[in-house]
């Protein structure tokens, strides 16, 4: 990656798909769902092999697929008539998602933080998604071209900055078809401040930093929604089938208005995190920030409240965003960042509870808000030296190298 290379980026765009087109995407996606749970069988059986016969050990990796895929093929008219590129892909994508699975395992994480080993897609479950590589696919006269002779007419809200290298289609809950590209990028530099931000995440605020006029208020969007989604969600459970039998026009209704108050709201958590990047990114040369994961928070009281903050979509956006304006950010271990002074790097011998809200240092003295310590705290671990409550370094004065 050169220094004017900005890595890789999804530009993402609706679809207008016929009913001819929409007939020849789902008939390619049962193809290539069939692949995949050919995968998963031939995966479990090797695995069941070999914890019977250890001395003698299969492999199910890529090249044994791929010639499964093509004594298949050779075979099977119904699954020959379709495009190779995207059955490869579904290849490629469960081999990935098995290596990753094994490697948690092997890694001995809890079972929480493992990546779950791929099974079988279910036709009534599993949303058609095809993914296509250079040579599957082309764009002309404005719409998109598939391998085996499907064609598309993309809403072009925006321009591509490059020639995509991939592209994926996919339907969402609500039934409407995207095409998601996968595009080089480059660096927009963007005029250096001189200033230098910590950023700390939290709940009752998604983000607080050095500076009270970035930081981020709790947005409330799914609790703005919470009534309407809830009547919804009544409305499904009177309607709920039995189990093997079809859904009623009710339940698909009422679950089509659940999935797009879902899609409203991510959408509004989305925007308000790129905004708010975009704000801190331009107003800041360096940003430390609190390399936080909020998966632990799922099990907790405060569940609901820290999925309406949705700190790890912020926190994507703002690592995304200074990719792409060349900005310098430094992620920070979480550890001990609430019981450190920012002032004499004191500790407490104990966990603040939740409901203390002041930190008080008992070595210098130091009296602040709990979450704003925690956000100078993340600049002193960066190495960058807070001049000042806004955290603005003297003018002239060189950006630290990382540590």
């Amino acid at each position: 990656m050169t220094a004017a290379d900005g890595g890789r980026a999804r530009y993402t765009f609706r679809l207008r798909v016929s009913s001819t087109a929409r007939t020849a995407l789902l008939a390619e996606w049962d193809r290539c769902r069939r692949v995949w749970n050919e995968c998963v069988a031939k995966s479990r059986a090797v695995h069941a092999h070999n914890r019977a016969h250890p001395h003698d050990r299969l492999t199910c990796g890529p090249a044994q697929l791929d010639r499964m895929l093509t004594g298949a093929r050779a075979v099977t008219p119904w699954l020959r008539a379709g495009a190779s590129v995207p059955q490869q892909q579904t290849i490629r994508d469960f081999a990935t998602s098995r290596t990753k699975a094994l490697k948690d395992v092997e890694k001995r994480l809890p079972v929480a933080r493992r990546a779950g080993m791929p099974g079988y897609r279910k036709k009534r479950e599993a949303a058609p998604t095809l993914n296509y590589t250079a040579r599957g696919f082309r764009l002309k006269d404005g719409r998109l071209h598939l391998a085996g002779g499907i064609v598309v007419r993309v809403v072009w809200s925006r321009e591509l900055p490059a020639a995509p290298s991939s592209v994926r289609v996919y339907r969402d809950a609500v039934g409407h078809w995207y095409a998601s590209f996968v595009v080089t990028t480059q660096v927009q530099p963007l005029p250096e401040t001189g200033r230098v931000l910590g950023v700390d995440w939290g709940v009752t605020e998604t983000a607080t930093t050095t500076s009270d006029a970035h930081d981020l208020p709790h947005p409330q969007h799914s609790r703005s929604a919470a009534q309407k989604l809830a009547r919804y969600q009544r409305m499904m459970a009177r309607r709920k089938p039995a189990k093997g039998q079809p859904a009623s026009k009710g339940y698909r209704t009422a679950q089509r208005q659940a999935a797009k108050l879902h899609r409203k709201v991510a959408r509004q958590r989305t925007d308000t995190a790129r905004k708010w990047a975009k704000r801190v990114v331009t107003d800041h040369d360096v940003i430390a920030v609190e390399d936080f994961r909020p998966k632990f928070l799922a099990k907790t009281t405060m569940a609901r409240t820290a999925a309406d903050a949705a700190i790890g979509a912020t926190k994507a956006a703002l690592l995304e965003m200074g990719r792409k304006h060349g900005r310098d950010i430094r992620l920070v271990h979480p550890a001990y960042t609430t019981m450190d002074c920012a002032s004499c790097g004191a500790r407490t011998k104990h966990a603040l509870p939740l409901s203390e809200r002041i930190y008080t240092c008992t070595a210098c003295g130091a009296v602040s808000s709990r979450d704003k310590n925690s956000a100078r705290v993340m600049l002193v671990r960066a190495g960058l030296d807070p001049a000042g409550a806004e955290g603005a370094r003297p003018a002239g004065a060189p950006l630290p190298q990382a540590a």
